[in-house]
């Protein structure tokens, strides 16, 4: 006989069910299995709390509100049930306030009290500060906003009928004018601001860019100027001319080699006849060739 019948695995299959489906609903209404404390918390007012909503302490979490009921021993006040961290400990003078949601609901918190080193013991009773909601702060000032708006009206009223002035109308129509010529003056001025910017950025820096390589380049030429001897160099001019003068006088001297070769012409004559003859001559050697070259390949011939 088998031990895990059928039978015995669907009952712990049903046990393990309810245990999950116990777990889960605890869960969702927000019991926590982690040790805990309980408080509670009086209030004339729960403006709209409901069992499960978290309860904060400086913006944090720290527990869930476990129970709401109506205190019918001292009628006018509401008796809340909280659960927190086991490691939250309350200290002397912690308050507790609702804070009412723009859409619904309700959140409670917890203002922490300055006394660390007494607190309030475990399931004793937190002050319930009934702090004015938003919608009764607004029912509050509503009155002052309604003479608010009268004296709005009025004046609405009084602006309504100086806009109405046709010498108020000539006026602004001015000062549309006024305000279009500001807005061009304006736009003309971004436009030049916009090229001087462009100048001083690109064009100046180049500019001066420049100045400063003409001042580098002038300044190199004043030192090799200030280095240059200038009687040593004038001397050699001097005398660079005087030599041309001497070939000049050469050349013009009748009786002179170079002279007589520039200016006899029958020099200019025989060396034409005689460029004449070599050409006649080149041209009878290429015509006739074996007047003047004899070659033979295999030796020569004997007569």
């Amino acid at each position: 006989m088998k031990f895990f019948t059928k039978e015995v695995k669907i009952g712990i299959t049903g046990i393990v069910a309810l245990v999950v489906l116990y777990l889960g609903i605890s869960f969702l209404k927000g019991m926590t299995l982690s040790p805990s404390h309980n408080y509670f918390i009086t209030f004339k007012n729960a403006k709209g709390l409901a069992t499960s909503s978290p309860v904060y302490a400086d913006g944090y979490q720290i527990g869930i509100v476990r129970n709401i009921s109506y205190d019918f021993n001292k009628p006018g006040l509401v008796l809340v049930e909280i659960e927190v961290d086991d490691d939250v400990r309350m200290p002397l003078g912690t308050k507790a306030s609702l804070t009412e949601g723009m859409l619904g609901g309700c959140t409670l918190n917890l203002a922490m009290g300055s006394n660390p080193r007494e607190v309030i013991a475990i399931g004793d009773t937190i002050t319930g500060d009934d702090a004015d909601g938003l919608f009764d702060q607004v029912a509050k000032v509503m009155p002052e906003v309604s003479t608010v708006l009268q004296h709005v009206d009025s004046l609405i009223t009084t602006l309504n009928t100086v806009a109405s002035d046709p010498s108020i109308q000539r006026t602004l129509g001015n000062v549309e004018n006024l305000t279009a010529n500001a807005n061009q003056l304006t736009a003309n001025l971004n436009g030049s601001t916009q090229k001087l910017d462009k100048l001083l950025d690109k064009d100046v820096p180049q500019l001066m860019s420049t100045f400063n390589q003409a001042g580098q380049n002038v300044s190199k030429l004043t030192s090799n100027l200030a280095e240059l001897d200038m009687q040593q160099t004038m001397s050699k001019v001097n005398q660079t001319i005087d030599d041309v003068q001497g070939l000049i006088e050469l050349m013009e001297d009748p009786n002179g080699n170079l002279g007589l070769l520039l200016k006899d012409t029958a020099v200019y004559h025989n060396l034409n006849s005689t460029i004449n003859s070599a050409n006649e001559l080149l041209i009878d050697l290429k015509a006739h060739p074996k007047r003047y070259v004899h070659y033979s390949v295999f030796g020569k011939k004997d007569n």
